[in-house]
């Protein structure tokens, strides 16, 4: 039962070579999509990471204000590493998604050059790296709030 696809434009062999092209493109979509929950890993590990050390910090600080603890600053110190580890996490974070992605870019355009994929679809900003950069600029924010005493979260 060896059948052959055949179309009514073309022969066998361009039948298997179109439905190549087809399942390297979605190929690249796939691939695409995993780097994208990559990210969402690294941020999901991130945004902890800050939550976690901006609780502690706050917790200990108003410990202190309120004359409970005398001295809080190792576990405040504490909090404000934690929150450092989440943002050096995420950077580099998004500098690999963004470094993949350009050469995951880079060679979708060489196949489509040789004829090798169809590349129709677009290949958009991932939203997963806009929330990424959102989430990298709130730690920022927070660490210079916890560490200079300004800002929104003082």
């Amino acid at each position: 039962m060896n059948e052959t696809v055949t179309s009514t434009t073309g022969s066998p062999a361009s039948v298997s070579t179109e439905l190549a092209m087809r399942r390297t493109g979605m190929a690249f979509q796939r691939t695409r999509m995993a780097a994208d929950r990559t990210l969402m890993a690294v941020i999901r590990t991130s945004l902890s990471l800050i939550g976690f050390g901006f609780t502690i910090f706050q917790f200990f600080n108003k410990l202190k204000e309120a004359g409970v603890l005398k001295g809080a600053a190792p576990a405040r110190n504490f909090g404000t590493s934690l929150v450092v580890l989440g943002i050096g996490m995420l950077i580099l974070g998004i500098s690999y998604h963004v470094a993949f992605m350009l050469g995951l870019r880079r060679e979708r355009g060489t196949l489509k050059g040789l004829g090798l994929v169809h590349a129709e679809s677009g290949f958009p900003t991932s939203l997963v790296l806009v929330v990424a950069v959102i989430l990298l600029l709130i730690g920022v924010v927070a660490v210079i709030s916890m560490v200079g005493h300004v800002g929104p979260y003082d």
